[in-house]
């Protein structure tokens, strides 16, 4: 009997879509400027499954975060993905965001990125559409930090731009 409840729970998890294993699609982006290299410190957090989803829409090939052997493919897709799907401006001028890495952590993936240089903003631009792709109830949690003073906003899908004075 507990192994036909084992197979039965088995099959139903398979059966149903990630939407359907947990309904809500959050994800957080953080973009904190260090004074004392004069860049922002980017991290976004998102579920694990549900960026592996969205890689694999848009890119028509899977990977999986908790699988070695996907690294480098993996490192690739983000690097393409967030290069299109995250945009920050400082004063009118936009920055170069550099890929830095990820990491994973349980059920979620943290990723790292850093802008070029550029002095202390008085008005901070961006442009989040992650996940946009893959779900049309996606809510991006942004946070922007600019001399120890913090601004967050919650962007519903299709909203994607928020604008800050410092």
């Amino acid at each position: 009997m507990q192994k036909f409840i084992a197979v039965l729970l088995l099959f139903l998890v398979s059966f149903f879509s990630a939407k359907e294993i947990h309904p809500y699609h959050v994800g957080a982006v953080e973009f904190k400027y260090n004074s004392s290299s004069k860049t922002f410190e980017i991290s976004g957090k998102f579920f694990l499954d549900d960026l592996e989803n969205a890689l694999k829409d848009k890119y028509g090939k899977a990977v999986h975060f908790n699988e070695p052997k996907y690294k480098a493919q993996i490192n690739a897709f983000l690097i393409q993905y967030f290069a299109e799907y995250l945009k920050l401006k400082a004063d009118n001028k936009f920055l170069k965001i550099n890929y830095l890495g990820y990491e994973e952590d349980s059920e979620a993936v943290n990723v790292y990125l850093e802008s070029e240089k550029t002095d202390p903003p008085k008005k901070v631009e961006t442009a989040v559409s992650l996940l946009y792709n893959l779900f049309d109830d996606q809510i991006n949690i942004i946070h922007i930090i600019v001399g120890g003073k913090r601004q967050s906003r919650k962007l519903n899908y299709p909203d994607r731009y928020l604008y800050q004075n410092f």
